[in-house]
């Protein structure tokens, strides 16, 4: 295949030499705007920017073997980097045009689902074949932008080298003002191996603006919620991404007010505080307890199919809905909605809400709602289920992050796993397979390490060329690979709708072979045995694999016709 015009030709003008190109200007202003770590995979059209990577060993470059694996692995920094608070951490990734730059649209869905700030960066054709011309360039799309508006949150373009700085300052303000999110940067080829024809870039910052509440709103809110006889708190990621755990403890005590999280918000409350609901929101319990609130505080969560049993929940009383995201207001229940940072609107109310007295109501029903759920786990036959994810969690060195793929173990930590001192980050937002191993490599980029990894074969069969980049970077993830021959959920939705079940049976290679076969050490584990594998992986420095053989099954829905 012969080059793509202004492809071979320009690389020749520059190679062998240290002329500052466009590929600088983007690294040089990365750097400004206060990104270590970029993640990035070679592509044609995108060699003035790995050049100009090679020239800044204060960056690290992350690479991987697939682009979508790529792009989870930048969202996995990304929550990683928010669990440890300071300012927004937005995590760049450079791909090239077309092929690669497509290939990202899955993983971004997830960080934009999840409100994940993600800038992707991609080169272009030459600036020629701009504007929906059929140049013929290789790559080439009519509207490459196009296949990205609608799925992060702005998308950029700079078409002179001079629109750099500016176009990257815009994108990472964007994908840090709140409601997080993925945004999108396009820069041709030619722009990129040309000069730069500007100054080193030291000086450019982004300041995202604060989403603070309104204040008669937040009156209103803490009258009710101080008139309230039975208030109640539904917790969400906001929640988590605000690093607002503590206002959240500090409001539900004055309030003395339940609190249950939705599976985005998992870790945000105390597991065994005794105000904690935990995260049941498949439990038709919890959705009743929910919905027989006189007043149900919900922060940070639109209130979607998961965080409401499937659109089940009927409330009964008050809704305030605090979101970052205008369009989640009310999107699904009336309520008074109040367009804010779930952090700044808890302080806001703390500022104004009466402690109440203490008198055992709210923590009796508490204890009631999780004893009527445990007993309603009882009557399934699902000891085998909860041993392995008790011995999952207790095999986790303290604060260890944990990363989980579209799995029945991954469904079954949304509602049972104590995130207290073990986090937990999925593919819940947008719900496609493969998060769980990039996205803990990521993680361990951003950490340093122990982080786990948990997917099912099914799952693990997406990233399984991502054991290179494990064993070429030195990340210390431990993969826990549950294997059930399957789509293991799925055959259960086919099964359960229709009574058999079609191409979720898999044929699949023997992993603990394969890993070794990657240099990574890895196990074959069983149930008697999984705690003390996975507790010895986690200990080692390093990748590593733990297989376990398994036939899960999940509990049974509680939102379908009985």
């Amino acid at each position: 295949m012969s080059a793509p015009a202004g492809g071979r030709e320009m690389t020749e003008e520059i190679h062998m030499t240290e002329a500052r190109i466009g590929g600088d200007l983007v690294v040089e202003t990365l750097r400004a705007l206060g990104a270590r770590t970029v993640f990035g995979l070679p592509g044609q059209h995108a060699l003035g920017l790995f050049e100009a990577l090679r020239r800044a060993p204060d960056l690290r470059l992350v690479s991987s073997r697939v682009e979508n694996n790529l792009a989870f692995a930048a969202d996995g920094h990304a929550r990683a980097k928010l669990a440890e608070g300071g300012p927004v951490p937005v995590t760049p990734m450079i791909v090239s045009t077309g092929p690669g730059a497509l290939l990202t649209l899955a993983s971004l869905q997830e960080s934009r689902a999840s409100s994940v700030p993600v800038l992707g960066i991609s080169s272009q054709v030459p600036a020629a074949g701009l504007g929906g011309g059929r140049r013929g360039y290789l790559h080439e799309l009519p509207d490459q932008q196009a296949s990205f508006r609608d799925v992060v949150k702005s998308v950029h373009v700079a078409r002179t080298a001079s629109q750099i700085p500016g176009a990257l300052r815009a994108a990472w303000e964007s994908a840090a003002t709140a409601p997080y999110g993925p945004t999108w940067v396009e820069i041709p080829q030619d722009v990129l191996l040309g000069p730069a024809g500007l100054p080193p870039i030291t000086g450019v910052s982004a300041s995202p603006p604060p989403l603070a509440p309104q204040p008669e709103l937040i009156a209103e809110a803490a009258d009710l919620l101080a008139a309230a006889e039975n208030p109640v708190v539904l917790a969400g990621g906001g929640v988590a991404r605000a690093g607002a755990a503590g206002p959240l403890r500090e409001l539900a005590e004055a309030l003395r007010a339940p609190v249950l999280s939705t599976f985005g918000g998992k870790g945000v409350f105390g597991w065994d505080h005794p105000l904690s609901g935990q995260s049941w929101m498949e439990d038709w319990h919890s959705t009743e307890f929910l919905a027989a609130a006189d007043v149900l505080l919900v922060l940070g969560s639109g209130l979607g199919e998961l965080s409401s049993n499937y659109h089940r929940f009927a409330p009964r009383g008050r809704i305030v809905q605090v979101e970052a995201d205008a369009g989640k207001l009310e999107s699904n229940h009336p309520a008074l909605g109040i367009h804010a940072d779930a952090g700044l609107a808890l302080s806001a109310l703390l500022e104004r809400l009466p402690r109440r007295r203490a008198d055992g109501r709210a923590e009796r029903a508490v204890a009631e709602l999780l004893a009527k759920v445990h007993d309603r786990l009882a009557g399934q036959d699902l000891e085998r289920e909860q041993h392995v994810l008790a011995d999952v969690r207790a095999a986790l060195p303290e604060g260890t992050p944990t990363f989980w793929d579209m799995t029945i173990l991954g469904y079954w930590a949304w509602s049972a796993w104590n995130a207290d001192g073990a986090p937990m980050h999925s593919a819940q937002g947008a719900g496609g397979l493969g998060f769980g191993f990039p996205a803990a490599l990521g993680a361990a980029a951003a950490t340093g390490g122990p982080v786990l990894a948990v997917s099912g074969d099914g799952g693990a069969m997406y990233g399984i060329a991502e054991l290179a980049t494990a064993v070429q970077h030195g990340l210390d993830v431990t993969w826990l690979i549950v294997d059930d021959g399957g789509y293991g959920i799925l055959r259960e939705y086919l099964t359960g709708t229709f009574g058999q079940t079609t191409s979720t049976e898999l044929s699949r290679p023997d992993f603990v072979a394969l890993a070794g076969a990657f240099g990574v050490p890895a196990v074959r584990s069983g149930l008697g045995t999984l705690r003390a594998d996975l507790a010895h992986a986690l200990q080692t420095p390093g990748p590593s694999v733990v297989v376990l053989p398994a036939l899960l099954r999940m509990f049974a829905p509680t939102h379908l016709p009985v």
